[in-house]
């Protein structure tokens, strides 16, 4: 048994991983069971790099939910069209990735991910759709929401 605050640690080493808040157990599970199906809002914001997006207010609500996470490699992207609008912030393009800070019209700082190819860069406005499969939906109290 090893401890670490590392979530990257963590996720590229252990066979299962337990997540503890203030010495509570919030989740159990394989790396990827956590990643795939966080239990609450506490584990989608710790496992993941970069961190999952946690969103509430309409956007949520559309969702029925309190709070929806989407990972920022769960959205397609474009220039033209999509869900939700927003300018970038930073484009980091790092060869096969890019990553985008966006704030989006009416939600803020969004960050996503995708090919190294997508060419965008600050102030360029563009479109991010959740993957409707790969949306999170957590509740008022920070659990997951069932489907």
């Amino acid at each position: 048994y090893d401890v670490t605050h590392d979530q990257t640690e963590a996720m590229t080493m252990a066979d299962k991983i337990v997540v503890l808040n203030a010495g509570r157990v919030e989740q159990v599970g394989s790396p990827l069971e956590l990643y795939r199906s966080p239990a609450n809002v506490f584990v989608a914001g710790f496992i993941g790099s970069p961190k999952m997006n946690l969103i509430e207010g309409e956007a949520a609500r559309q969702h029925d939910a309190r709070t929806i996470g989407v990972r920022p490699e769960h959205f397609e992207l474009s220039t033209t069209s999509g869900a939700w609008s927003g300018t970038v912030g930073v484009a980091e393009h790092l060869g096969s990735d890019t990553f985008l800070y966006v704030h989006v019209d009416g939600i803020g700082a969004v960050t996503a991910r995708t090919s190294g190819e997508f060419s965008v860069g600050h102030g360029d406005r563009v479109w991010l759709t959740p993957q409707a499969d790969r949306v999170h939906r957590f509740g008022d109290n920070g659990e997951v929401v069932g489907s």
